[in-house]
């Protein structure tokens, strides 16, 4: 039976067989419904568009407004791994002649899952706790006497290293990055034209594409970071520096969301590389955290919370996301952590996980920003943002909405973190160890003021106890809060 690939469907492991027939649609009302950013808009569509070129006569390849428009010039039914929304999920559901298989792209199932979360009778779903049970299932970075590769499970306390001193760059090779072809310059006419007739609306700049479109750009991309990054990757994931967005980065979140890549293969070829000697156990032990870790936990607690989740304000979050922000317009703003991380996503639409949770998404949970403003925007403006990705993201991680159900406590820092962690605060304005005036960090201000305003609504939550008591010794704690409230949304 002929099968459906959505978009983000596009890899060998989405068939079950080489020789399948496949049904393609590229959607224009999928662009019209939100402004993404005009790189990924370009991704999605070149992968699209690769993946149909490959397939030639084996797929039947519709461009039209809507998938039930597609689907109207079928006439036979398919099958569709389950889409990757609860939104997209409904829809094809609710088709005649759709039969819908369980998803795939990911390590563990969801009957796997569920009876996970079942055997822990009420108790909160631990990222460690699923995290090392995946990893004996699957046998991944264990021993043969059942004990983890390198003695431990978590080298967390090895790779939260500040960048090395007095250096702008990582000493890695480059990354990998694709060479355009005809099939990316139609793309790029076509976003033009559409957006020139006002058929569409984008966020964000356009460049040359950067992340893979195929399945053998996909595989190149894996192969230079296991040879010469992923060494460098682990102490330094948390690390940031102005001038090396990339760092050490993989690059390969989004060869994971379009499905060009399975996951258990990124897996494997991690550990290959520790067995070979190309990275230490620590480096390899937290790209596979972020892996079989990280992103399957997200994908099932996706699932498993629902699709009233994504409604989740435990802490009131009432303010409108500003324009300047929404508008990714990094030259209205002088604190240069976020001015820096805020022009990588206008030019790229990608940085990494730290600037994403402690500049964009700390300052969002400072300012109390509306949950679901900010989640669409994390969705919209990523190369390799999806709706499961960005709401427990979002709500549970970033914007700590849901009350402690993913992170344990909010992830609010002050400009003190950001310095130590970064060589942002070296040419920037405002001063990381001053709270109040005119040269007043915006993010250790705003870390008081959002313990202030929140204060009775943390008290419940043991580990906000130190925090909140170094906020009761704050003389000017009141001055602070008037200056922050004033500041409001303003670009700082």
């Amino acid at each position: 039976m002929r099968r459906w690939l959505f978009a983000d469907q596009l890899g060998p492991h989405f068939l079950d067989t080489p020789d399948q027939p496949v049904l393609l649609v590229e959607s224009r009302a999928v662009l019209r419904r939100r402004r993404f950013h005009r790189r990924k808009a370009h991704l999605v569509l070149s992968a699209l568009r690769h993946r149909a070129s490959e397939l030639g006569d084996q797929a039947r390849f519709i461009r039209t407004d809507t998938y039930r428009e597609a689907l109207g010039r079928l006439d036979e039914p398919v099958t569709v791994c389950r889409p990757t929304s609860h939104a997209a999920d409904a829809f094809v559901r609710s088709l005649d002649d759709v039969e819908v298989l369980p998803a795939r792209g990911f390590a563990t199932s969801a009957e796997e899952f569920a009876a996970w979360a079942e055997g822990r009778a009420g108790r909160r779903l631990l990222l460690e706790d699923f995290y090392r049970r995946t990893r004996k299932r699957l046998g991944v970075l264990m021993e043969p006497d059942g004990e983890p590769t390198g003695g431990r499970w978590n080298f967390d306390a090895d790779n939260r290293e500040p960048p090395p001193r007095n250096a702008a760059r990582l000493d890695v090779p480059a990354p990998w990055r694709p060479r355009e072809d005809d099939i990316d310059a139609r793309v790029r006419s076509d976003l033009d034209a559409w957006a020139r007739d006002g058929d569409v609306a984008f966020v964000g700049n356009d460049g040359p594409r950067e992340f893979p479109a195929t399945r053998d750009e996909a595989l190149a991309a894996l192969g230079v970071f296991v040879r010469g990054r992923l060494r460098e990757f682990g102490r330094y994931e948390d690390a940031m520096l102005a001038d090396d967005p990339v760092m050490a980065h993989s690059l390969l979140s989004a060869s994971l969301n379009l499905g060009l890549l399975d996951p258990l293969e990124c897996v494997h070829a991690a550990e290959d590389a520790y067995r070979r000697g190309w990275a230490p156990p620590a480096a390899v032990e937290g790209f596979v955290r972020q892996i079989l870790g990280w992103r399957e936990y997200v994908w099932h607690v996706y699932w498993h919370l629902g699709p009233g989740y994504r409604h989740h304000d435990h802490l009131s979050a009432r303010r409108a996301m500003p324009r300047w922000f929404a508008e990714l317009d990094a030259d209205a703003v002088d604190a240069r952590c976020l001015a820096t991380v805020l022009a990588e996503v206008r030019d790229h639409g990608w940085v990494h996980h730290i600037p994403r949770l402690i500049v964009l998404g700390n300052y969002a949970l400072q300012r109390g920003w509306r949950p679901a403003e900010v989640t669409d925007w994390f969705h919209r403006c990523f190369v390799d943002g999806y709706d499961w990705v960005m709401v427990p993201n979002v709500v549970g991680m970033a914007l700590h909405a849901d009350g402690g159900k993913i992170a344990t406590k909010p992830y609010a820092a002050g400009g003190a973190y950001i310095d130590r962690m970064s060589d942002f605060c070296a040419r920037c304005p405002y001063d990381p160890r001053r709270r109040l005036g005119d040269d007043a960090c915006p993010f250790t201000a705003g870390y008081w003021w959002f313990l202030h305003r929140n204060a009775e609504l943390l008290g419940r939550n043991h580990r906000m106890s130190r925090p909140l008591a170094n906020l009761r010794g704050l003389a000017d704690i009141d001055a602070v809060a008037e200056q922050e409230q004033d500041r409001g949304s303003d670009p700082p």
